[in-house]
């Protein structure tokens, strides 16, 4: 487990090293810097490695600031149930209908994260999840691909953002690499490899590997089907 949680971290690190050498190319033309917590707003779903490698962040944590996430995680995933009660132990998302996945994350939700700290910095950083690192710049593949046509709007203004060709980056090939250790992760898991498994980020303060194991993959995800390639 920890070598694919080791692998993962590269490969977190290679989007690091993207975003890094876009500031350095378009300073100019984007805001986002750390300590900046504009967009850690509300619930988006993370995966079961996302969720994993962000535990072993909060584990590196001084034991005080672990029992009171701990605390928050427990009192959000608690709302979270009362407003899904098929959301529970081990809070995956794909044991519940997709469509019912947007009341449990409304857009309109402006909650912070409960891991940003007083300064707004967050206290994993280094840790976060792929999404918090993608999010807030243009995202275009090398071919070309717009792989997600939204991004903060204090970035790139009055930018039509497809032109600045430096700004690419094999995001098809990185997402295919993050699959790979994604299903050998479950398989490890779960017995069997599957293409989705998701949570948040109150779930991975409290979330461990044998918590999912302990789960066969028919109670992880009830009646519906798991996705295989």
């Amino acid at each position: 487990m920890k070598e694919l949680l080791e692998r993962y971290g590269e490969l977190l690190l290679e989007v690091d090293s993207w975003f890094g050498d876009c500031v350095r190319r378009h300073g100019d033309r984007i805001a986002c810097s750390r300590g900046c917590s504009a967009c850690c707003r509300g619930l988006f779903d993370i995966t079961i490695l996302d969720a994993l490698y962000l535990r072993s962040g909060i584990d590196a944590l001084p034991e005080a600031i672990q029992h009171t996430l701990r605390l928050k995680a427990a009192d959000r995933l608690a709302s979270l149930t009362s407003c899904n009660p098929a959301f529970v132990e081990p809070w995956i998302l794909n044991r519940i209908p997709e469509d019912q996945w947007e009341e449990l994350m409304p857009e309109a939700d402006e909650t912070p994260c409960l891991l940003l700290a007083d300064d707004g910095s967050c206290l994993v950083y280094g840790r976060r999840p792929m999404t918090c690192r993608l999010n807030g710049i243009p995202l275009f593949d090398t071919s070309g691909e717009a792989i997600m046509d939204e991004w903060c709007t204090l970035n790139f203004r009055g930018v039509d953002a497809a032109l600045p060709e430096d700004i690419r980056h094999p995001f098809l090939d990185l997402f295919a690499q993050e699959l790979l250790l994604f299903r050998e992760l479950t398989r490890r898991l779960l017995g069997e490899a599957v293409n989705e498994l998701d949570t948040f980020i109150p779930a991975a303060v409290l979330l461990d590997a044998d918590m999912i194991s302990a789960f066969k993959p028919s109670l992880i995800f009830g009646t519906h089907p798991k996705k295989k390639l």
